[in-house]
């Protein structure tokens, strides 16, 4: 995507976005922001006064993003047509899959946005937390309505997910493969709790 033409505020949200996200909110300055972005410093600063304040606006654009990708990467595989049925938890694996195959994935950045500024940046931790509590409210979109321990199963499964991707974010395609492995047997695991016991 071609940066260049947009008005500065998205120019510079994009860029700290790739950067913070590939390397780190501590490991990146303000100042490289600033060049990679193509503005100046005054228009920087104009849009945000702070780091602070960029790293929350890249919090709020990284949920909006992932969330967006997550919803439309469960229904590409059926999610909407399964819903109901809790054996569309599995479909968990398969997306874990999909993002931790590509290129540019680096983990959660609210996991690792809570871990290197979470204490420091106000308003950090409480995003994160927004953030997966919205994911478990699309993981629990897939579990019957009337489940009564819904609630709890996608809370459950959301944890496995987050388990996931802190050992796919360890490093290599074969760990990766083995988080999705493991998630999966998770998955298999509450799907089945999640049944009648005369379907069992």
């Amino acid at each position: 995507m071609d940066i260049t033409a947009l008005p500065a505020r998205e120019r510079i949200l994009l860029t700290a976005h790739d950067l913070f996200y590939a390397d780190g909110i501590r490991a990146t300055g303000i100042d490289r922001v600033i060049a990679a972005s193509g503005v100046t410093k005054v228009t920087f600063y104009r849009h945000f006064p702070s780091k602070d304040d960029l790293v929350r606006a890249f919090l709020d654009h990284r949920h909006a993003r992932w969330m967006a990708w997550f919803v439309d990467a469960l229904g590409r595989r059926g999610a909407h047509e399964r819903a109901g049925d809790a054996g569309a938890l599995l479909l968990l694996a398969d997306v874990m899959a999909e993002w931790f195959a590509d290129p540019a994935f680096r983990g959660c950045a609210f996991i690792n946005a809570v871990a290197e500024v979470g204490g420091s940046v106000e308003g950090a931790a409480e995003r994160a937390r927004e953030h997966k509590r919205e994911m478990v409210e699309v993981i629990a979109s897939l579990l019957p309505a009337a489940l009564p321990a819904r609630t709890a199963l996608a809370q459950a499964a959301a944890l496995g997910v987050d388990g996931a991707i802190v050992k796919a974010q360890m490093g290599g395609a074969a760990l990766a493969r083995e988080a999705v492995d493991d998630l999966r047997r998770l998955l298999e695991a509450l799907a089945t709790a999640s049944r009648p016991a005369a379907a069992r």
